[in-house]
């Protein structure tokens, strides 16, 4: 049995942008996404997204893409029967783009000890910092994040789709 994943939402509330390659514009509401466990998600939706650690490509943040093929491969390796996807509204403040690996702000773009202070660091697509080549945003303040709804993957028949 194959999985499938769709958005049931193609209104968006005023103010709000659809996805796109642009950079995401400073002080902007877009709708993202973050891929995780069914059980990950409901301790989550419970308290509120926790940024992961500086180990990560862009340091500590909570990472979500504005596109939700990129968010639901997560996490990787994990069975998508037990994946899920939260839909999320993030007001994204002053945004930077990391576009190469060793990029000078790469992991320090939040400390004003070294120069200006972004909320968010955006990774474009096709850029060479990500092996999907799709787009990736961090968000350094869990509070600029609003959950809107869970989306769970879809069981489809793979001979009868036209997948496989």
């Amino acid at each position: 049995m194959a999985f499938c994943w769709a958005e049931d939402d193609f209104d968006l509330p005023k103010g709000v942008c659809r996805l796109g390659n642009l950079q995401p514009s400073n002080n902007t509401e877009y709708i993202m996404y973050h891929g995780t466990t069914r059980k990950n998600a409901d301790t989550i939706r419970q308290g509120k997204f926790r940024q992961s650690g500086e180990e990560m490509m862009l340091g500590r943040g909570v990472y979500l893409s504005r596109d939700l093929n990129k968010a639901s491969r997560y996490p990787i390796g994990h069975p998508d029967s037990d994946k899920v996807v939260i839909q999320v509204l993030v007001n994204v403040g002053r945004v930077i783009a990391i576009n190469y690996q060793g990029h000078p702000r790469q992991k320090n773009w939040h400390d004003s000890r070294y120069g200006e202070v972004y909320d968010t660091a955006w990774v474009p697509p096709n850029c060479g910092m990500v092996k999907s080549g799709l787009e990736e945003d961090c968000v350094w303040d869990p509070n600029r994040i609003k959950i809107l709804k869970i989306i769970r993957p879809t069981r489809v028949n793979a001979s009868a789709s036209g997948y496989m």
